[in-house]
């Protein structure tokens, strides 16, 4: 998938030095998600059901 176009967003709870956060993009049927300090790297593509449930399992810990 291309993400060259992706709106990469950060949470608003992310310090000013950055840290150790990860990055979300929007695109169609799917959330992609990237480690805010390697840009480059790889990414994970999960569908947004599958994102909801992992939300939902890091909510409730």
């Amino acid at each position: 998938m291309d993400l060259t176009r992706a709106v990469w967003r950060k949470s608003s709870y992310t310090t000013s030095n950055g840290g150790d956060c990860v990055e979300l993009a929007s695109v169609p049927g799917t959330v992609a998600v990237r480690d805010s300090k390697d840009p480059d790297g790889p990414k994970l593509l999960v569908t947004r059901r599958e994102f909801r449930r992992l939300a939902d399992v890091i909510k409730s810990i």
